[in-house]
């Protein structure tokens, strides 16, 4: 099994962004160890703000919202998921499996030992995140989600996704600079937009990136649909605050806000907050998604 790494020099002159990282080791019984690198900030005795991006992204997402995060006082902790940023990635995009990257994550949360945590997560950072929610409640304070959802296929897919999965299989350049920066408000500088290929100097390394959408259930006889399923009916009793900041022009997960809202008691008398933009909100609202979450923790 072939595992690649990034060269740390892709990294270098990453604009606002100039976190060290961090590197925990996970073990996967077909791949072996893979490493997992994040950004850890603030003091370590201070509550966690644990922040999780989604596809074909990284932590450096968060670059807006880690400032803010650290001037209230918090611990940041911005991972990058197995086969995106400083991670690493394996080659073959039968490597990737929904249960796979669950798997992942958890090992690294529970190798962390992190505890009062504050999810702040985006896209497959929430259908990451909230199974490690479903799985470990007892490890998070409560939960601020954007633009994600918990899918099972029994709803089918939206013909925006159907759209977005073809391109992401058939497109012959995955240029995920041009990606960011399409489905946002188009201002990204050229280095912002290099920042978000430097994870991938070739295809060969963009295994991980390519499959997600494929991942994502869209039938209910998914693989991952009944783990799906079993998930939200463990949510279905998580009481601790859930506070949703859906983007209002994000045509692929705005369904899912009302599923939240009447799944989740959590969600309930909460202060939800309405971000103004597309997907990749970090990118466009995120000073104040970030504010938002630090006046509601207050």
């Amino acid at each position: 099994m072939k595992v690649l790494r990034t060269p740390e020099e892709r990294f270098k002159n990453l604009p606002n962004f100039d976190y060290s990282p961090n590197y925990l080791e996970v073990e996967d019984k077909d791949l072996g160890a893979l490493r997992i690198a994040y950004i850890d900030e603030g003091s370590k005795d201070a509550p966690v703000v644990l922040c999780m991006h989604g596809e074909p992204s990284w932590s450096f997402l968060y670059r807006k919202m880690i400032p803010l995060f650290l001037e209230a006082g918090y611990r940041v902790i911005a991972p990058d998921l197995i086969g995106f940023g400083r991670s690493d990635k394996p080659a073959l995009r039968t490597d990737y499996t929904y249960q796979k990257h669950v798997n992942w994550m958890s090992d690294w949360l529970k190798a962390l030992n992190l505890t009062n945590i504050t999810l702040v997560a985006q896209d497959w950072g929430g259908f990451i995140g909230l199974r490690l929610v479903a799985d470990m409640p007892d490890r998070f304070a409560r939960v601020s989600i954007s633009n994600t959802g918990l899918p099972t296929g029994d709803q089918g897919a939206s013909e925006t996704f159907q759209q977005w999965f073809e391109f992401t299989q058939n497109t012959e350049d995955f240029d995920c600079g041009f990606i960011l920066n399409k489905f946002g408000q188009g201002t990204l500088t050229k280095l912002e937009q290099d920042a978000y290929r430097a994870p991938f100097p070739s295809e060969d390394y963009l295994a991980g990136a390519r499959v997600f959408p494929a991942l994502v259930p869209v039938t209910p006889d998914n693989p991952a649909s009944e783990d799906v399923r079993k998930a939200q009916e463990k949510l279905s009793s998580f009481t601790k605050p859930v506070l949703l900041c859906f983007a209002d022009k994000d045509p692929v997960s705005k369904p899912f806000e009302q599923f939240f809202l009447d799944n989740v008691p959590g969600t309930k008398k909460q202060p939800h907050t309405e971000l103004h933009g597309f997907h990749f909100i970090q990118e466009e609202d995120g000073e104040r998604w970030a504010k938002v979450v630090i006046d509601w923790i207050k």
